[in-house]
């Protein structure tokens, strides 16, 4: 099959199967037919909100049916979406408006960013447009995320793949007209990708609200899910229910998990391995720049322990010294790679200048090392990576031993400044329910940990430490405890 316009991709697959469910929240659905419909009349209202070809549209949606139409109708007008969060910061998504300079933003106060129109969560286009199919237009950028940055100012990451797809395009194991399951942020890159490539490939895609474990097996059970997207942290979350109720629901219909977007303790990937077979379990890295990836299956995980997989086909990958120099394998270095159709290829900052070295080469600031047979193993982000008495140490590698104790829900580990060793490793540890036994915590880390490597503080939080995307903000969390150092001293 040819590539389809994104502008079409929703009639191709209505012609097929109208009556099918193409998108359910939580029993809120839409079958194909009406999601045709309705994104041809609410594309007919974007534009007559001044929307044209590849202008940015800003989508400040929560997960659901509103948020896919949204981006469906953008397509459909041409345009690129541009998603964030429903509950960013005013500050921040001021910031992003100013970088993006979209025409329209959805999702905000009617008026808030005048003389640029705003539609508030909710909207109906008025009934009257017509919901026959519009002209087909393709957008020279299939969408525009956001990302923090290294300097603490958002940019934007504007893809250079066109609006369009080949629905029969094998990828991501993705079936043709299976069920996906989304329990992330769809304004995140991930979830957004997975979530919208099913939809691609005529799948019916299953939204949550949020993440919730028992509610993930409640609607794999109930909705036949094929294959699903998660994180670490929802790993851990639903590995913690009672064996019992993650015991009592059917997840035959499941063929692939993909897990991404945060390092994955092994003790966690072997349980899941255990549990639905080493063929089902897949992980990805990668960045939203998408100059290359790695992924693998758990049937090489196994005699790969700890690797995210060989470079795909599309790119190639080396591991870079302190000098410059392409290091054998075995040896730890930062991680560059670079897309065979070039550098440049895949994407374009706004906001940011990327990091590339000669070559074409570009790192996502990750220290790793390759094996002989070309896998990749991650060290750490190289930006987090804490010097402590002349030592280099890894925050994840002291996560996942944190992790592993019973009660941890997530930790972060970072740097506290230090006069004699420069800095001394400081542990958050969400703890969700009961008292804490930080002694028996200690001699858990001191049988996983060499001794330099065991934080000389722990502080004992609530709330968990990484958002539903499995991201832990280090930089914001080492800055608050700074501040506290300081109004203490």
């Amino acid at each position: 099959m040819a590539i389809i316009s994104l502008s079409r991709i929703v009639a191709h697959w209505a012609a097929i199967q109208p009556d099918r469910v193409a998108l359910d929240h939580l029993g809120d659905t839409r079958t194909w037919a009406e999601l045709d419909a309705r994104t041809n009349r609410l594309a007919r209202a974007y534009e007559a909100m001044g929307v044209k070809p590849d202008d940015f549209v800003t989508i400040a949606l929560p997960n659901g049916c509103e948020f896919m139409e949204a981006c469906l109708a953008v397509w459909k007008a041409g345009a690129t979406p541009q998603p964030i969060s429903a509950k960013l910061p005013k500050f921040e998504r001021d910031q992003i408006i100013e970088l993006g300079q979209p025409t329209l933003v959805v999702g905000v106060e009617a008026g808030e960013y005048a003389p640029v129109p705003c539609l508030t969560k909710g909207f109906e286009p008025d009934a009257s447009l017509s919901d026959a199919p519009l002209p087909e237009r393709t957008a020279s950028s299939i969408k525009a995320m956001t990302s923090g940055g290294s300097t603490g100012r958002p940019k934007l990451i504007v893809s250079k793949l066109p609006a369009a797809w080949d629905p029969e395009m094998d990828y991501l194991e993705i079936q043709q007209q299976g069920t996906m399951l989304i329990p992330g942020p769809l304004y995140h890159n991930g979830p957004f990708l997975w979530a919208f490539i099913a939809l691609f490939k005529g799948c019916t895609v299953v939204i949550t609200t949020r993440f919730d474990a028992e509610q993930v097996l409640e609607r794999i059970q109930t909705t036949g899910v094929d294959i699903a997207y998660f994180v670490p942290t929802m790993m851990r979350r639903i590995w913690a229910l009672p064996e019992e109720v993650r015991n009592s629901y059917d997840l035959s219909s499941l063929k692939t998990i993909w897990h991404l977007a945060a390092p994955c303790p092994a003790w966690l990937k072997e349980a899941f391995i255990e549990w639905l077979g080493a063929e089902v379990i897949w992980e990805l890295y990668g960045g939203t720049e998408g100059q290359g990836s790695t992924t693998i299956q758990g049937t090489d995980w196994l005699n790969h322990r700890g690797s995210v997989g060989r470079p795909v086909e599309t790119c190639e990958m080396k591991i870079v010294g302190e000098d410059g120099e392409t290091l054998p394998a075995g040896e730890v270095g930062e991680v560059y790679m670079r897309p065979l159709a070039g550098p440049g290829t895949t994407y374009e900052y706004l906001g940011a200048e990327a990091k590339i070295i000669e070559g074409g080469w570009e790192s996502l600031g990750d220290l790793g090392w390759m094996d002989a047979d070309g896998f990749l193993y991650l060290s750490d982000r190289l930006s987090d990576m804490v010097l402590s008495g002349g030592a280099n140490i890894y925050p994840a590698e002291v996560e996942a031993a944190l992790d592993a104790f019973p009660g941890v829900r997530s930790s972060a580990v970072i740097g506290l400044p230090d006069e004699d060793l420069g800095a001394l490793l400081h542990a958050i540890v969400d703890f969700p329910e009961g008292e804490p036994d930080e002694a028996a915590l200690m001699a858990h880390l001191a049988d996983r940990l060499v001794r330099y490597k065991i934080p000389r503080s722990v502080e004992w939080v609530r709330e968990p430490l990484r958002d539903d995307a499995g991201k832990v903000r280090r930089k914001a969390l080492r800055e608050d405890r700074l501040g506290q150092l300081q109004s203490a001293n």
